[in-house]
């Protein structure tokens, strides 16, 4: 707890005895809604007290810090781990701090927030006034926002120190766009997956800035999973942070709701609640079952290009829903969108995409790559790996735009593995 290299790296953040913001009040409220819980903390601590960067659900006149050692956010930083006390009072890690019974502990679900050297800076927790379990999908949506806002933190310091150097660099951009997708897509059984984020030219439309587009993969729960591409209109650090509520919304309603189109409505709704940005948001989103032949799952979508099937012997499909876009400065409505049921068998491959490839087109402003040229190029992939369609696909559009590229552009594959 007093490692001076900690206690730098808190002082580095810049977030002791700050005023509340919205970035980290959002991600609270959305703990709050995820668990139930009637209180949510995010927590900054260094050598003797626990600052409470955000405390949902206090009154802001008992104050926003406690003694470090009344409180359980020491053990986080003791232990660089999760906490989980479902029956605060007996649990004997923490039933004789003060602050159970300040707070009116009943159950307490706390993860550690590291700073970008990976210093714990503090944590992020939920309190409930009675004691209760926490399910392994609210303690993984839990982890997700921890996750975030350690994300958050680790953004604030790039963007400090490229304004301290004067630069707004195009590898600055590219870091921060990588930090909105998954570092590497998981193993779907069953499945061969690929995903590929292909930046635009240095002098073209996205130069140096962060862009909206994103994909996802993730398992719900179960045997179920989730698969998502995002399209957030515009470039920059409002761009960028519809992107980071867009993917981590979603994952954590996911886990709570089977339906796609439910996903995207409780999406819609933290639009317009959290107001981050004004930017708009097309979005597909597949959930799906893997089985022994193959693939269930339905399809929904947000303004977004169809999706297309690619079946075992080269015929290609579209996959259609019908569906608005998301905005913040529409109204919810929860009949703008409809759910599609598809099945892959084996050997059949769905590809989700930005418009980014369809629109390429040569500096000289020929035609555009288009819808029917993309399909033709995915017919040609049979056969091919997940890796290896993606490629393809991303070199035809290449070569008919000269090797100009004036969008960004985000693919993924999801390949049913035929049997040998």
């Amino acid at each position: 707890m007093f490692d001076p290299a900690r206690l730098a790296a808190v002082a580095e953040s810049g977030l002791l005895d700050t005023a509340p913001e919205g970035a980290f009040d959002d991600l609270a409220q959305l703990a709050l809604a995820i668990t139930g819980a009637q209180k949510a903390f995010f927590t900054v601590a260094d050598g003797r007290r626990s600052f409470w960067k955000t405390a949902l659900g206090m009154d802001p006149a008992s104050g926003r810090e406690n003694d470090i050692r009344d409180s359980p956010c020491h053990i986080l930083i003791g232990t660089g781990r999760e906490l989980v006390a479902e029956d605060a009072v007996r649990d004997p890690r923490i039933k004789d701090l003060a602050a159970v019974d300040a707070l009116g502990i009943g159950a307490w679900a706390g993860y550690p927030v590291f700073s970008p050297d990976g210093h714990v800076l503090g944590g992020f927790c939920v309190v409930d006034q009675n004691a209760r379990p926490f399910t392994p999908a609210q303690s993984e949506a839990l982890r997700t926002l921890a996750r975030s806002v350690s994300s958050e933190i680790a953004l604030r310091r790039a963007l400090r120190q490229a304004r301290a150097s004067g630069e707004a660099s195009a590898a600055l951009a590219r870091t921060l766009q990588d930090s909105l997708l998954p570092p590497r897509l998981p193993n779907a059984p069953g499945l061969d997956v690929a995903g590929a984020h292909l930046p635009a030219d240095a002098t073209g439309a996205a130069g140096a800035e962060v862009v909206g587009d994103f994909y996802d993969l993730f398992r719900t729960r179960g045997k179920s999973w989730c698969a998502v591409m995002g399209d957030v209109s515009g470039k920059g650090i409002d761009a960028a942070k519809v992107t980071a509520l867009a993917r981590y919304t979603i994952r954590a309603e996911a886990t709570q709701h089977t339906s796609a189109v439910t996903v995207l409505h409780r999406l819609h709704e933290a639009m317009v609640d959290q107001q981050v940005s004004d930017r708009f948001l097309t979005a597909a989103l597949v959930v799906f079952r893997p089985d022994a032949d193959g693939v269930r799952g339905r399809f929904a979508s947000a303004g977004h290009p169809p999706a297309l099937i690619r079946r075992a012997d080269g015929t290609v499909e579209e996959l259609h829903a019908d569906g608005m876009l998301l905005s913040p400065l529409l109204p919810i409505a929860h009949d703008r969108h409809r759910e599609t049921p598809f099945r892959l068998g084996l050997g059949d491959a769905l590809l989700l995409y930005t418009d980014g490839i369809t629109e390429a087109r040569s500096r000289e402003r020929g035609p555009l790559f288009g819808d029917d040229r993309l399909a033709a190029a995915l017919a040609a992939t049979h056969g091919r790996t997940a890796a290896e369609t993606l490629d393809h696909l991303w070199r035809e559009a290449s070569e008919h735009a000269g090797g100009h590229a004036v969008d960004d552009t985000a693919l993924m594959l999801l390949r049913v593995t035929p049997r040998t």
